[in-house]
């Protein structure tokens, strides 16, 4: 239909004064494609002209004129077609619009021509101002035109950067939506991998839980069933051994009292013939001790008459003299006290001996109290403070509080610091605070206060003395040898000084330079020379001399109560453990320990070869001075009950095996180490520092011939893969003269007689 509209017009166009390309119209009619919808023709409809119920090509010949019967475009028509162009406008393209346009145009009616037939220039004029009009209204229309292509172009671009806005903004819209949906379904599926993740972790951490679990319950149910089994042995060997020692020492028992019945009905006889022999023999020795002492008196009395009769009545009265006086001087110097009381004090002599008697009789608050009110009424008394701190150092002992001695400290400095306290009062505070310093461990603090009561009383030997001791507690033998031998310059029978001066000597290794010493100190029997270090350290020096005269030192260390015996020399023990040099595994109770070294020697000694191997230092020379000559090493794995984690390290598996035995790991008497040891080595006879633990060595790498332990007198030696077990406070002593190196592997364990409280209790060494 649009087609068949747009040939008409054209058609009309290329009639109509030739204004209209007729093939141009019709060629670009044929490119336009556009079918009315059915709202465009319910709008059309009104101009339905046939009657057909729809607008078409012959509504539209009929409004052009175009019809058979012919006719003409009347203005009411021309309206209706505006309308048209307008509707079509509405629903059209602008192209559509203006072409339309363009057809109105040209198929409107002309205005009529008024034609003055008898006037030729009138017709002119008329054709004149036609084309006149014609012109202007084509330049209008250029005019008219250039605007709309203009305002078209102005509204297309205005369009088109709306639309390019619109959809910047959508696609970033869209663009948004997108990174948020990608976000939030990355996010989700992290979430989702992470719960994942979370579940497989909780669930394989609850797997490993339930099998360590299961694997733990099912080791401690083995470990307690082998404790049980063992256990069980146990007591039975010890049931068996009991009943066995008790029907032997039964058997014993009754042998005994029948072989002592017999004795005694024999010493009763022996007894009464010896009983008659001594009488006899007794009567005989006092006839012959009387005669004699009658012969030796006579004899001493005419001697004294004939000395007497030489020498002069004054000589014999000046003597007399001399000697009353010197007894009077040692009585009186026996008898006399310290005085502690300046001039005043002895005004208020009452109530100071009112709180001291409170002190001496154990009340030491009150005392405190007591001695509190005199120090408030007489600030300046140095005896009252004296008396204070006394009070305040046995409340620090009853209390067992450190505050409080540090308190009592204070307050014997105070006194001490006072004027008009007497030299004796001086001495006695001083040394008080020095020694209760030192029980404290303020070895330091010690040393200064003793410094000072040695610059007060320069010719006092014994303070001499206590200053080389606190030398000696800070480890500084230099300074300590130095106050000794100034002692021994202005006094050289002091034995105190000497056993200390010999012991210094001892330990710079000049042996022979310190027995006699020593020797002198303990013979002076002077007070603080009978300690059972100077018999353990002379009897020590002597060995090293080869002087055999040390087992007599060492029997009388023994018979002053230093030692448990002569063999037996340790000096920190416990009273009452079985003592013997050798034990077998069985009889210390820790076969489970022993049976598991046993059985995994080859890799501890693996272990012990892979570190000797490094050379990281890690075997460190013994130092303890017990070598007479060769090379000894150790490597420390457990000291003192604390484990050396980093050597621990090195050793893995050997340190996993004794984990489980606290009676090795927890012994805070002893260590667990590897000792190496080189060819034409000979350690001294030693004894070990306490009773108290038991020493066993596990062979590793043993020569064939030339290497052995003694102990007592009884000598041993090693095999690998075996342990040997002896006490090492008994005496004993190595030779290592093989052709190579000697390693053991040595685990000191608790002595098994102590008790579980003794073992928590006792000091590490």
């Amino acid at each position: 239909m649009v087609l068949a509209l747009l040939g008409v017009w054209s058609s009309v166009a290329v009639v109509w004064l030739d204004l209209v390309d007729y093939d141009n119209v019709i060629a670009r009619a044929k490119e336009f494609r556009f079918n009315f919808s059915e709202v465009l023709q319910g709008k059309l409809s009104a101009y339905d002209a046939d009657g057909d119920g729809d607008f078409d090509v012959e509504d539209a010949k009929v409004l052009l004129g175009l019809t058979k019967e012919g006719g003409e475009i009347t203005n009411e028509n021309a309206d209706s077609l505006e309308e048209i162009f307008g509707i079509l406008a509405e629903e059209g393209s602008d192209w559509f619009h203006g072409f339309f346009t363009f057809l109105y145009d040209v198929i409107t009616p002309p205005v009529e021509k008024v034609e003055d037939p008898d006037s030729e220039t009138a017709e002119e004029e008329g054709d004149r101002l036609e084309k006149e009009r014609f012109t202007e209204e084509k330049a209008e229309k250029e005019r008219v035109e250039k605007e709309r292509a203009a305002k078209e172009k102005a509204e297309k671009e205005r369009v088109e950067k709306e639309r390019a806005a619109k959809e910047k903004a959508e696609k970033e819209r869209v663009e948004k939506e997108r990174a948020a949906k990608e976000k939030a379904e990355k996010e989700r599926v992290e979430k989702e991998r992470a719960a994942k993740e979370k579940a497989e972790k909780e669930r394989l951490e609850k797997e490993r839980a339930a099998k360590e679990k299961a694997e733990k319950e099912r080791l401690e149910k083995e470990r307690a069933a082998k404790e049980k089994a063992e256990k069980e042995r146990i007591e039975k060997e010890r049931a068996a051994k009991e009943k066995a020692e008790k029907e032997r020492l039964e058997k014993e028992r009754a042998a005994k009292e029948k072989a002592e019945k017999e004795k005694e009905q024999l010493a009763k006889e022996k007894g009464r013939l010896e009983k008659e022999r001594l009488t006899k023999e007794k009567a005989e020795k006092e006839k012959e001790d009387s005669e004699r002492a009658l012969k030796e008196r006579v004899a001493k009395e005419r001697a004294e008459k004939e000395r007497v009769a030489k020498e002069s009545e004054k000589e014999r009265m000046e003597r007399e003299r001399v000697a009353k006086g010197k007894e009077r001087e040692r009585v009186a110097k026996e008898r006399k006290k310290p005085k502690l009381l300046n001039k005043f004090e002895k005004t208020i002599k009452t109530e100071i001996d009112a709180a001291e008697k409170l002190r001496k009789k154990g009340k030491v608050e009150e005392a405190v109290r007591a001695f509190d009110t005199l120090v408030q009424q007489y600030p300046q008394s140095p005896r009252c403070r004296y008396g204070k701190a006394l009070a305040e150092d046995d409340l620090a002992e009853k209390m067992r509080s450190n505050d409080m001695l540090l308190k009592a400290l204070s307050t014997y400095k105070e006194a001490s610091a006072l004027p008009n306290a007497t030299p004796d009062l001086i001495k006695a505070t001083l040394k008080k605070r020095a020694e209760r310093q030192q029980f404290l461990g303020r070895q330091r603090g010690a040393l200064a206060t003793l410094q000072k009561l040695v610059q007060i009383f320069p010719e006092d030997m014994a303070l001499k003395n206590d200053l080389g001791v606190a030398h000696l507690l800070i480890g500084d033998n230099k300074s300590a040898k130095r106050v000794y031998e100034e002692v021994l310059a202005i006094a050289p029978s002091n034995g105190f000084a000497k056993v200390h001066y010999g012991f210094i000597l001892k330990s710079e290794n000049k042996i022979a330079e310190s027995i006699p010493f020593l020797r002198d100190g303990l013979e002076s029997g002077d007070p603080g020379t009978d300690d059972g270090r100077f018999y353990f350290h002379l009897g020590d020096a002597l060995q090293r001399m080869g002087d055999d005269s040390a087992y007599k030192w060492y029997e009388r260390g023994h018979q002053r109560g230093h030692f448990a015996s002569v063999w037996q020399r340790s000096l920190y023990n416990v009273d009452g453990l079985k003592a013997q040099p050798w034990w077998t595994p069985k009889d210390t109770g820790y076969m489970d320990l022993v049976k598991t070294l046993e059985r995994n020697w080859r890799t501890i000694r693996d272990e012990a070869l892979s570190v000797m191997d490094k050379t990281t230092g890690l075997f460190v020379p013994e130092e303890e001075n017990l070598r007479e000559k060769g090379e000894w090493g150790q490597f420390t794995l457990w000291q003192q009950g604390k484990k050396a984690g980093e050597s621990c390290r090195s050793v893995p598996k050997t340190c996993g095996l004794l984990e489980h035995y606290p009676e090795a790991t927890g012994c805070k008497r002893g260590q667990i180490k590897f000792s190496v040891m080189q060819p034409g080595t000979h350690v001294w006879p030693h004894t070990g520092p306490t009773n108290c633990r038991l020493r066993m060595h596990l062979g590793l790498v043993i020569p064939k011939t030339g290497c052995k332990i003694r102990c007592t007198n009884d000598t041993r030696a090693w095999e690998e893969g075996k342990v040997l077990v002896f006490d090492d406070s008994f005496e004993h002593e190595v030779w290592q003269d093989a052709d190579s190196y000697r390693l053991i592997f040595i685990v000191d364990v608790w002595h098994p007689e102590l008790t579980q409280y003794q073992r928590q209790t006792l000091s590490p060494i």
